[in-house]
């Protein structure tokens, strides 16, 4: 504590108080006790080397001088120093400033990167059998059929949880939740090559239950985030999570090739499911569900964020008939069902697509993979910040979901079209990119919507959206297989378009940015 602390404390309390003088003396180890008149205990003692000064208790100074106590038996001199008085405190200030910088990080953005990391592990579990199942389809002689079979199996699993674990998450927390996600899926993943060489029922099984692990992920960090990250922090701290699926994606693409290579296929399930149990034990020791539930949590932050989000208890009833009675909930589902359809398209099926199309072998496939993810979450992050710059600005919520989501529709759509007539490795790659990335700004629309327009229930509502968005992975990875063998992949990308163009129509004819649920 400082001296312009300490003055503010000794004269802001009202005229009416008791007023003592910092010169008065006392007896030697007396303390006596003051009372104002108005009956509260408004004083307090400091003792300084040669004397002790009555102080208002006011605001939030909480430091306290421990220096020695000298016995007075008689006034102290005129020539007492106030600095001297205040030097224990300074030396307090002085402590505080050799705090490590880790723990003077914000708790909230500790939670954040924590749910960043855990997005990027669900990605890499996800998208190394679009590696992996090139040699597991040489190996096992699977056709095309039985390969969009095998990938359209996870989101069997990841279809069954996303209702319930949003309902799990509103209302056990978003701690547990997420934490049984991670390690479910981290050991299914591992299950991986051990299902493959029992048979293809236990492998579409193993991939299902992984996608039972996946499927709370985004309702639980849904119903974390509306918790601790105030609302104009919202769509940068969801682009960055958000983000970490796209890294999560360029760390699964990049990684595999080598250690196909070089340890055989079933390495790059043992290696990335391994790394669940270390993001285990840093979720257990470091994140809560709610800034009411942690005690590391300075008071300074807590006020910011109880000040400025919308959802603080959990959630003891789901009033459906309500949710599902609002126009802006179904532009919500159906804007999510249409921009799932080519997001998980590319999603499993790029690197084939690469193989296939562009002639490209299996390490160039990975590799040249790796570029629309980066991109996107590059254009993640600008989104976000754009996104909360415009909100700051005046703007509304409305006006800003609807831009962001439209830049999230028509840019994939443009560049979709763009790829028939291209005629060279170089440019298609480019072109898968730019449309991933302009896909990325859907981040700061249709997937901050859910903490708009319900923020008690963003998990239950993401859990009910990103349920059609799932559906429409497990009809596109599987469509696609049969479109593959009976047609071509401009048929492919030509009903990818299709929707985007249908959800782009939807969403800014319904969608809001204004909180219509309670």
């Amino acid at each position: 504590m400082n001296a312009r602390a300490l003055l503010i404390s000794l004269y802001s309390a009202p005229k009416t108080h008791l007023s003592i003088s910092a010169r008065t003396a006392f007896p030697p180890k007396s303390r006596p006790e003051l009372q104002c008149p108005c009956g509260r205990a408004h004083l307090s003692s400091i003792y300084g080397r040669n004397v002790f000064i009555w102080r208002i208790k006011g605001g939030r100074v909480r430091a306290e001088v421990k220096s020695e106590r000298l016995d007075v038996s008689e006034s102290p001199p005129e020539s007492v120093q106030f600095q001297q008085v205040l030097a224990a405190e300074d030396d307090g200030d002085e402590e505080a400033s050799t705090v490590p910088w880790w723990e003077l990080f914000p708790r909230r953005w500790v939670i954040v990167l924590l749910c960043f990391s855990a997005f990027l592990l669900c990605n890499m579990d996800r998208v190394n059998m679009s590696i992996a199942i090139l040699p597991m389809a040489s190996e096992y002689n699977w056709s095309p059929t039985t390969v969009g079979l095998i990938q359209s199996s996870f989101f069997w699993g990841y279809l069954l949880t996303q209702i319930a674990g949003g309902i799990w998450a509103d209302t056990v927390g978003g701690k547990f939740v997420l934490g049984f996600g991670v390690v479910w899926w981290s050991v299914a993943t591992m299950l991986t090559p051990i299902a493959a060489k029992l048979g293809l029922p236990f492998l579409l099984v193993v991939r299902a239950f992984m996608g039972v692990g996946e499927g709370v992920a985004m309702p639980a960090m849904n119903n974390i985030l509306s918790k601790w990250v105030p609302v104009s922090e919202r769509s940068r701290s969801l682009a960055l999570v958000y983000s970490g699926m796209y890294l999560g994606s360029v760390t699964g693409l990049a990684f595999s090739p080598m250690l196909i290579h070089k340890f055989g296929w079933p390495s790059v399930f043992f290696s990335f499911g391994s790394l669940g149990t270390v993001w285990f034990a840093l979720w257990l020791s470091k994140a809560q569900s709610s800034p009411l539930e942690d005690p590391l949590l300075l008071p300074a932050e807590k006020k910011l964020i109880l000040a400025n989000c919308t959802s603080k208890e959990r959630v003891k009833s789901i009033p459906w008939r309500s949710i599902l009675s609002k126009p802006p909930v179904w532009a919500l589902i159906v804007s999510h069902f249409c921009h799932n359809w080519g997001t998980f398209i590319l999603l499993t099926w790029m690197p084939t697509y690469y193989h296939q199309v562009l002639k490209f072998n299996l390490t160039e496939s990975g590799l040249f993979s790796v570029l629309p993810w980066l991109t996107m979450a590059f254009s993640a992050n600008l989104g976000g910040w754009i996104a909360d710059t415009l909100v700051s600005k005046g703007y509304s919520v409305t006006m800003v979901r609807k831009i962001m989501q439209t830049i999230g529709f028509l840019g994939p759509a443009f560049f979709l079209t763009q790829l028939s007539h291209v005629d060279s490795p170089a440019m298609a790659v480019l072109c898968m990119a730019c449309s991933q990335g302009t896909d990325a700004f859907s981040q700061s629309g249709l997937y901050s919507n859910h903490l708009d327009i319900a923020p008690r229930y963003a998990g239950v509502l993401l859990g009910l959206s990103n349920t059609a968005g799932v559906l429409a992975g497990v009809l596109g990875t599987a469509a696609t297989g049969y479109i593959l063998q009976h047609g071509s992949w401009d048929d492919v990308f030509k009903v990818s378009v299709g929707l985007y163009l249908v959800g782009t129509v939807v969403w800014n004819l319904f969608s809001t940015g204004e909180k219509i649920i309670d």
